[in-house]
């Protein structure tokens, strides 16, 4: 089969669909793999390693043209125009909150596979997983710098020093970015308390992490009451193929402290805090109430070397299986059935479909 790997298009995104080391086992199967000139770039990854790795570089036209299309992030509006039907798109795609988006690939009749959505044996999500780590990472990284005063914050260094208290962190969701998010949090030295609506996931984190994370039952009145606590509070709610639900309304955001700084990891699923608005790596934050919002919809994007490399380590084996088998693999895979969510025209992933119905319904 022959699998197109485009460049991203999405402003501040430098990641690539294949590195070197999936191209080789791909091709070394029998597959071609043509990949557009220049899309390793942001990535580090030159074309000369590309074509070394048993890939050819092309145009952006003879890509698309690709019987399987490997992409990072959900195609942009022009892209969709390039889907035929017939064709596979391999992709992350979060289009529960993209009815516009959600439409084009529905009308392109192609066959569209979400990344977020695949399961493993163990009802894990092994594609979501590796970014989630690298966006949960990134999140409380990004989040500190935001409160300094240089980007506009309140002046915070999150370790504190010596005589001066560190700040407060509260991370909404204990999944693989909540984990990662409180992780870095408690490593460079801040109060952090993480919370989650299940039971035995709180004794799984307070097992890992002992007395440097406070664990809580999030409960409506127990996230109130971390929000007003935190100097930083980061979203990582999840509910797999829906519509984020938000766990912060207008009221309550305008009720903290002025400074406090959110950081959205959902806001690729429609965003936790319904304050929160999709922004990008050129203009990361905006203000609303005094509270600064850092809502990057791609944020392992900053980091594309690490979530390059580590994307292509979680995809490999399910594009080899795609190369292999076609559609017809997903028809037989049921794992990999759950990230189909679109075929024959239409939106096939119920927990989209309905998401994407109830809004246009509220429209």
């Amino acid at each position: 089969m022959r699998i197109g790997v485009p460049k991203e298009i999405k402003p501040g995104e430098r990641r690539i669909g294949l590195a070197p080391a999936g191209i080789r086992e791909l091709t070394g199967a029998g597959h071609e793999v043509v990949v557009e000139a220049g899309a390793g770039k942001g990535s580090g990854i030159p074309d000369d390693e590309i074509v070394a790795a048993g890939g050819r570089v092309a145009g952006v036209a003879e890509v698309w043209r690709s019987e399987l299309v490997v992409k990072v992030k959900e195609p942009q509006l022009v892209e969709v125009d390039r889907l035929r039907p017939g064709q596979i798109l391999f992709a992350y795609l979060h289009l529960a909150a993209e009815p516009e988006l959600a439409d084009g690939l529905r009308r392109s009749g192609a066959t569209c596979i979400a990344y977020e959505t695949i399961e493993d044996e163990a009802g894990r999500l092994p594609l979501l997983a590796p970014m989630s780590e690298v966006a949960g990472r990134l999140a409380t990284l990004l989040g500190a710098g935001a409160m300094t005063a240089p980007q506009g914050g309140p002046g915070l260094l999150v370790s504190g020093i010596p005589g001066v208290e560190p700040a407060r962190v509260a991370v909404i969701g204990g999944g693989v970015a909540g984990t990662s998010a409180a992780m870095i949090a408690a490593g460079l030295g801040a109060e952090v308390e993480i919370l989650d609506v299940s039971i035995p996931r709180l004794r799984e984190l307070e097992a890992r992490f002992g007395n440097a994370v406070r664990t809580r039952h999030a409960t409506a009145l127990a996230i109130e009451r971390a929000a007003d606590w935190a100097d930083m509070v980061v979203g990582a709610v999840l509910v797999r193929g829906a519509r984020a639900p938000h766990v912060l309304d207008r009221e309550q955001v305008a009720r903290l402290r002025p400074g406090t700084v959110l950081v959205d990891i959902s806001i690729d699923q429609g965003g936790c805090f319904e304050t929160s608005r999709p922004t990008s790596h050129a203009d990361p934050t905006y203000v609303v109430d005094g509270v600064i919002h850092y809502c990057v919809a791609n944020i392992p994007g900053a980091a594309p070397v690490t979530a390059t490399h580590g994307l292509t380590a979680a995809t490999l084996p399910y594009v080899a299986r795609l190369a292999a088998g076609g559609v017809e693999e997903v028809e037989r895979d049921p794992l990999l059935r759950k990230g189909l969510t679109v075929a024959g025209g239409e939106i096939v992933h119920p927990v989209v479909a309905a998401d994407l119905a109830a809004l246009e319904a509220a429209a």
